[in-house]
Parts: structure tokens; sequence; C-alpha cells
């Protein structure tokens, strides 16, 4: 038995557009959206961070959307503590939301299929019980007519 945890009101908005997306296969723009946020923010961190590093916010940007993509080219690295830190987190993130995103969509879109195959199967079974009906019904009325003959029929005695 599984155990229904409550979902807060913002988780349940995330999981809806997630699966409104995924249903309408409009994913990589959240994905893009999602990515480029983490990105600035981290970006803008590392340069208040660590400005023997990153002098300018295009370098910050540059070496967190490489970080959170798992890339890490190593030609921009923090060299201080608190840049360590915050590489480390974007990192972590970064590895996170990629192995999140990837379960999320997966089973998103494996869900989506799974809807429309119970469908289908509910429509063959229901077409299929409409048959069997009328067959049924046919052969009702066969037999209602053989008995009607063989009430007709004079009996012997």
């Amino acid at each position: 038995m599984l155990l229904s945890v409550p979902r807060s009101r913002a988780q349940s908005l995330i999981v809806n557009r997630t699966q409104r997306a995924v249903a309408n296969r409009r994913v990589f723009p959240y994905l893009v959206v999602v990515t480029l946020v983490l990105g600035v923010v981290a970006g803008f961190v590392i340069t208040l961070v660590d400005k023997d590093e990153f002098p300018t916010f295009g370098d910050g940007l540059w070496w967190a959307i490489v970080t959170l993509g798992t890339v890490g080219y190593g030609d921009l690295v923090p060299t201080n503590t608190p840049g360590r830190i915050v590489g480390s987190t974007v990192i972590v993130v970064g590895v996170t939301f990629i192995a999140f995103l990837t379960a999320l969509v997966t089973s998103s879109f494996v869900a989506a299929d799974q809807k429309t195959a119970a469908e289908d199967e509910k429509r063959r079974r229901e077409v299929s019980d409409e048959d069997t009906r009328q067959l049924l019904r046919d052969v009702l009325e066969r037999l209602a007519a053989i008995e009607a003959r063989l009430d007709d029929r004079p009996t012997r005695e």
C-alpha cells in the first residue's frame, strides 16, 4: 500500500503544469527557462563571491551554465572558499536537477502513454461488449423464432 503524501498548492501547480507540458509535448521550453534561471542566479552569485576568477557577469554565467549541465570545461574555476562552496552547490543542484527532470519527464511520458493505452483498451472493450450484446440479441431472436415454429407445429398424441 502506498502512503499518500499531501501536496502543497505549489507542488500541485508544478505537477499539473508539467503533466500538461508533457501531454502537449512542450517540455523543452520549461527546461530551458528553469536552466537559464538557475544559471543566471548561480552566475550572479559566483561573480559576487569570487571577483578575481569571475570579473564579469558573462564569465559567471558561462561557468554556471557549463557547471549546471555537468560539463565543467575547467576554463573557469572558483579559487576561494566561498566560490568553491557556490561551485559545489551548483554541481549538486545541476546533477540533481538533471536526474529529477529525467525522472519527471520519463514518468510523465510513461503515464501519458499508459493513459492513452487504457483509454484505447476501454474503447476496444466497449466495442467488443456491444458486438457480444448484438450477437446475443441475434441468437435470442433466432431462438424465439425456433420456439415459435415449434409451438405452431401440431402435436402428436
